[in-house]
């Protein structure tokens, strides 16, 4: 994830039936949200019913499509909602300073934290219906997926653009290559219940998938990282004397 800038805001929501305008039906919309997390996480997409959310708020069912057109829409808005929390957290943490192979191993660490660690059951529903054909969901995770991976390009582009990324093969693709890894991983966890050592994983990993996207000539992409890393410790160098100079020109009586 630059010296790059971030991430771009979040995708709108799709647009609801009732706009939420005071406080007490904002309270209701999260509420809704909250009980379709759970339940679309425990029942998948398909089994879960808007019948039941209301069940559990101890709401009719009508007031859950004052807020929302139905299910499909339901669902998307709570999915998005996650991966909201996902990117920002990813975005927040990311190492602004460090070098190429720090942003992304940040990411990779990080996304499989918080797909394992705190959403599970999400993760699961998404996994099983994203590889549904033509399902009903498919093209909003599509979407929210693109904007999901956006971080990681960002990197990606980055690295390329400073010679520690290869060139001869296109950023979509090298997308692929990062994240399918990290989805098998994902399903082995979640939908076949295998017990994993996350932070373990996550080191296997980087270390394969860096060397796999270092350009062919390996000395060559050495000697660029040093150098990178090398002119990135001198610019925050120089950001600290001169945050100290201007330090002691507060303190220095006039």
């Amino acid at each position: 994830m630059t010296a790059i800038s971030s991430a771009p805001g979040k995708a709108e929501a799709p647009a609801s039936r009732r706009q939420p305008a005071g406080r007490k039906s904002q309270q209701r919309v999260k509420e809704i949200l909250q009980a379709g997390r759970d339940v679309f996480s425990e029942k998948g997409y398909e089994r879960a019913t808007t019948a039941e959310i209301a069940q559990r708020l101890g709401i009719s069912e009508a007031t859950v499509f004052s807020y929302f057109r139905g299910k499909r829409e339901l669902c998307a808005r709570v999915i998005g909602d996650w991966y909201d929390e996902i990117i920002e957290a990813i975005e927040t943490g990311l190492p602004r300073d460090g070098s190429v192979r720090q942003q992304f191993a940040f990411i990779v660490r990080m996304h499989l934290r918080l797909m394992l660690v705190n959403g599970t059951d999400l993760c699961a529903l998404v996994l099983s219906e994203g590889r549904a054909r033509h399902h009903e969901l498919s093209e909003t995770l599509t979407d929210m997926q693109r904007r999901y991976t956006a971080p990681l390009m960002r990197v990606l582009a980055h690295g390329r653009e400073t010679g520690q990324i290869r060139a001869d093969v296109p950023l979509r693709l090298l997308r692929s290559m990062v994240f399918g890894p990290m989805e098998h991983v994902l399903w082995d966890a979640t939908l076949a219940n295998r017990q994993i050592d996350i932070e373990a994983t996550a080191d296997s990993l980087i270390e394969v998938l860096w060397a796999a996207l270092q350009p062919p000539d390996a000395a060559l992409t050495a000697l660029v990282q040093f150098r990178h890393e090398v002119a990135e410790a001198g610019r925050r160098l120089e950001r600290a004397e001169a945050a100290q100079r201007a330090a002691q020109t507060a303190a220095t009586p006039t």
